[in-house]
């Protein structure tokens, strides 16, 4: 049985036991393999996990939902990465008459919709590559696109940067679309009341590099940062508006409540506890999470 190994921190290293490989190729991007392991079928990209069959609803309701609920209308979604196309469905869920879906690895995009149980079909990913419907797919850099997007005057209420983790490898290409002036450029496509989301790290306390560079990132840019910490999931993920919101997390809490969701994995307790950042966070900014 093939075993990935795949590092989760200085020394560490995570074994998944693969079987039944589906998809493996080396995409002009990126390794890409598709298998069956103890979670279901499993994505990894260069021998990350990105997403399971058990747990990837968790991942990506942890990813949307509070954006969703920050945001003050949801009518235009932009999507950066997210291969499966999980986020993009979310999106159109949540009342997104638009999702602009851009990721840089057609071959991947197609072998999830091919070989995943979850995300796009292979029929919805044709329509979306055809811009039949609500979802329209684009094989480009995100960088790119959102210059280009910029120059059109576009603006979107969600924007989502779902990629790989952030890592120390200079020749990774999707580094750079973590960084503080692609958060800029992002902020600047927002319409009023609109939130950039992104996956920011993990939050233990021998991994959480990328969440305290991502969170001293997004202060910069935003005037306020709403923290989420999955209460299920090893992950946490930042939202940020340019205006100032009083109390975001209790806003969004509220804002499930009263409109109710089709959320399967979250309800309006679990959004108010996991939108208290780390002590460590906490205690590096000198401030609390608005």
């Amino acid at each position: 049985m093939p075993l990935i190994h795949e590092p989760v921190g200085d020394g560490l290293t995570r074994v998944w036991e693969v079987g039944d490989v589906r998809f493996h190729a080396h995409t002009p991007y990126q390794e890409v393999l598709i298998g069956e392991t103890a979670q279901g079928v499993s994505l990894f990209c260069d021998g990350e996990r990105q997403s399971t069959e058990a747990s990837q609803l968790v991942y990506h309701e942890a990813l949307m939902v509070p954006a969703l609920l920050l945001a003050e209308r949801v009518r235009r979604v932009l999507v950066i990465g997210s291969s499966e196309g999980v986020a993009s469905e979310l999106a159109v869920d949540a009342g997104a008459s638009l999702v602009d879906h851009v990721d840089i690895d057609a071959q991947a995009v197609r072998a999830c919709a091919e070989h995943l149980p979850y995300g796009y079909t292979p029929a919805e990913l044709a329509r979306a590559e055809r811009g039949d419907g609500p979802i329209r797919v684009s094989y480009e850099d995100g960088w790119r696109f959102l210059a280009a997007a910029e120059d059109r005057g576009e603006t979107y209420d969600v924007v989502v940067i779902d990629l790989p983790d952030e890592n120390t490898d200079p020749d990774a290409q999707h580094n750079r679309l973590y960084g503080t002036d692609f958060l800029a450029r992002c902020a600047r496509l927002l319409a009023p009341g609109g939130v950039v989301t992104g996956q920011a790290g993990c939050p233990t306390l021998w991994r959480n590099e990328t969440l305290r560079a991502s969170w001293r990132r997004f202060r910069e840019v935003f005037g306020t940062v709403l923290y989420f910490g999955s209460d299920e999931h090893e992950w946490a993920f930042l939202s940020g508006r340019v205006d100032r919101v009083a109390e975001p997390g209790a806003l969004v809490a509220r804002r499930f409540a009263q409109r109710g969701s089709a959320a399967a994995t979250l309800d309006a307790e679990a959004l108010l506890g996991g939108c208290t950042p780390p002590h460590s966070l906490r205690r590096g900014s000198g401030s609390d999470q608005s």
